[in-house]
């Protein structure tokens, strides 16, 4: 195993190391560190070091079932848990991605050379991507880092999240993709520069981490140019996307998430874990070969959280009649209010709506009733 960290994620991975160095040897690889290093680490510098480099890079054969990286995570399960991402499930996010991307894009052109609605075509630009989240999460690294530099194309990272200077980034590099939480999205419309700065090479801002509310869906439709709203769903264990949505179907189904993408099998479930009908609330399980193996060295966590392949994702969903997933919620956000289903993410919907709300959390407090 290769750790590679700063050194303030050294500072942090101190106390989760024992886990980690469990089942075999285990490399630190620091970076823009001075501090002392745990046994066995080394510096990049030193890695990389032009007399001792390589000349060509070996052929290693993979096991496509082997751990490809494991990305810590605790969603709202508390302590967080080494969840092993394969080289499989990696390829498979990227044929996702791939599949949403075409097939938003060819249902953008369809309805274009229809004129049943007006789209302004994106200015052509060379494809690239802005990324204000940490590479840590599998948004940034699987449904962008990956696939970008699969095609060759440009990343542009930021350090620590300004709109202001993220719209002078997409100005300058003409970004065509912006790839944040919706909260960003927010506020790059809300920014008085955006009136101002040349975002024509914009055709997508969304992303993911969390739902866009549907005046936020509206409000990137009616922005300036020809950029359209989008966004996926998914988690840290399905490697990334489990579905996806853009472009038109975004402006006819708000609410949704999109439909699922083509190498899962799913169930909506009830509490005793009984499907529903399409149409039907429950919770959300997904099956296939881009669920996680497992998480490292929690047994017990992994048989709790995947039962016969399906992986329980703890979110409240229904299934159209088209076959698009609406998330209602987290199941640990419903709020049980005189024994109705309170669920936090349509009452944050619902205050969005006021034009001078800019910003809405909504959460349950314990009652004695």
């Amino acid at each position: 195993k290769v750790v590679i960290c700063d050194g303030e994620r050294l500072e942090r991975l101190n106390e989760v190391i024992g886990g980690l160095r469990e089942g075999g040897d285990m490399h630190v690889v620091s970076v823009r560190t001075n501090g002392e290093l745990p046994s066995g680490g080394v510096r990049w510098a030193d890695v990389v070091d032009a007399d001792n480099a390589p000349a060509e890079l070996p052929a290693v054969e993979i096991d496509p079932d082997e751990d490809m990286c494991i990305f810590y995570t605790s969603g709202t399960t508390g302590f967080p848990k080494g969840a092993q991402l394969t080289h499989r499930g990696s390829v498979h996010n990227l044929m996702h991605m791939a599949f949403a991307n075409a097939a938003a894009g060819a249902a953008a052109a369809a309805v274009a050379e229809s004129g049943a609605v007006e789209i302004e075509p994106p200015k052509e630009v060379p494809p690239s991507a802005m990324v204000p989240t940490p590479l840590f999460h599998v948004t940034a690294n699987n449904c962008v880092l990956h696939p970008l530099t699969f095609l060759g194309a440009k990343l542009v990272l930021m350090h620590k999240w300004d709109p202001g200077r993220a719209l002078e980034l997409i100005e300058r590099e003409q970004v065509a993709t912006f790839t944040g939480v919706p909260t960003m999205s927010r506020e790059l419309l809300l920014h008085p520069d955006w009136e101002t700065r040349d975002t024509s090479s914009l055709g997508s801002m969304g992303g993911g981490g969390a739902a866009l509310q549907p005046d936020l869906v509206e409000k990137i439709s009616k922005a300036k140019g020809a950029v359209q709203p989008s966004t996926g769903y998914g988690l840290t264990e399905t490697h990334g996307i489990i579905t996806a949505v853009g472009n038109i179907f975004f402006n006819l189904k708000p609410t949704s998430a999109g439909r699922i993408m083509p190498t899962f099998d799913y169930k909506v479930v009830d509490e005793d874990g009984n499907p529903v009908p399409d149409g039907e609330r429950g919770e959300f399980c997904v099956k296939g070969p881009a669920v996680v193996k497992g998480y490292l060295n929690r047994p017990e966590a992994t048989a709790e959280a995947i039962v016969d392949g399906y992986f329980s994702t703890g979110d409240i969903v229904y299934v159209d009649d088209d076959g698009f997933v609406h998330i209602v919620d987290r199941a640990k956000d419903m709020v049980l209010r005189g024994g109705e289903n309170v669920y936090c993410a349509e009452v944050e919907a619902a205050i969005y709506e006021h034009p001078d709300i800019a910003e809405a959390a909504v959460f349950g407090v314990e009652d004695e009733r």
